[in-house]
């Protein structure tokens, strides 16, 4: 916080000492935060001269450097490795997890709440948490603090999602994915008529398919009959073992998305009278 004071706020020119200007004020930067820059002022301006660019210009270097390193973090999440052992990470659509060192990141329910369960006590609810590093869970609603609990008192945090915010996850998930017809190579839009996905396998492994069209389906499935004794295209995978499943039905992660999503189609339409 004191570093965006650098950044975001300067003296009053006729007091080097006075409060920030309140034009220049910014939300982020607290009552007490204010109040202890105006303190640090003046310990620096009892010393001599300030020169206010030059702590400006280490604390952008400070930013920059924190940058470099998030940018690096991400980089390494986004090449399927732990930022801080280099052990593959099991990732999923909402979370990524370590199972060799515990590192792990999720998110949180943009819309829903948080429900805290204290032990032998009634739980405390709130719009986000966060569990600090000074050994306390911390409670926000309408940005303020409304609880701080010792970690020794928590039995478990219950994150309250709303199932028509995970259905808006999974379509913006799916909206940034390109699905390609596996006949014809073109994209394929689950939202439209004719638009097929299929679970078949060929040898030992099972692997999935979409299509734009029934033409397409139709003409994938003459090139490529299934076998007679598995009968792929018509039975249900979830009664099936003849080959080595790789998207069961309780799988999580990106390899689910477009059978999710389908699902929250149907659902919607369903709900909506247009079936």
């Amino acid at each position: 916080m004191k570093l965006l004071s650098f950044l975001t706020f300067r003296r009053k020119a006729a007091d080097p000492v006075a409060s920030v200007d309140a034009d220049l004020a910014s939300p982020l930067i607290h009552d007490d935060e204010l109040e202890q820059y105006d303190h640090d002022m003046r310990i620096v301006s009892a010393q001599g001269a300030i020169d206010e660019e030059k702590l400006q210009r280490k604390a952008e270097k400070v930013i920059l450097s924190a940058a470099e390193d998030s940018l690096q973090r991400i980089h390494t999440i986004k090449m399927g490795r732990c930022p801080d052992c280099g052990s593959h990470v099991r990732q999923h659509l909402f979370a990524s997890i370590c199972d060799q060192c515990g590192w792990h990141t999720f998110e949180v329910p943009r819309q829903g709440s948080v429900r805290v369960h204290i032990t032998n006590g009634q739980p405390v609810d709130g719009q986000r948490c966060y569990v600090v590093k000074t050994g306390v869970v911390l409670v926000v609603v309408d940005d303020v603090v409304r609880a701080k609990i010792p970690t020794s008192s928590v039995s478990w945090i219950e994150y309250l999602w709303d199932r028509q915010e995970l259905g808006s996850r999974h379509r913006q998930v799916l909206d940034r994915m390109t699905l390609l017809c596996a006949w014809c190579n073109r994209e394929a839009n689950p939202e439209t008529d004719g638009f097929h996905m299929v679970q078949a396998a060929f040898g030992a492994t099972q692997e999935r398919y979409c299509f734009c069209s029934d033409e397409c389906y139709e003409a994938f499935r003459k090139m490529y009959p299934a076998r007679v004794h598995r009968n792929c295209y018509e039975r249900d995978c979830a009664t099936c073992d003849l080959c080595m499943k790789r998207y069961s039905d309780d799988e999580d992660g990106i390899r689910m998305l477009a059978k999710d999503y389908l699902k929250i189609v149907k659902q919607t339409r369903t709900g909506n009278g247009h079936e």
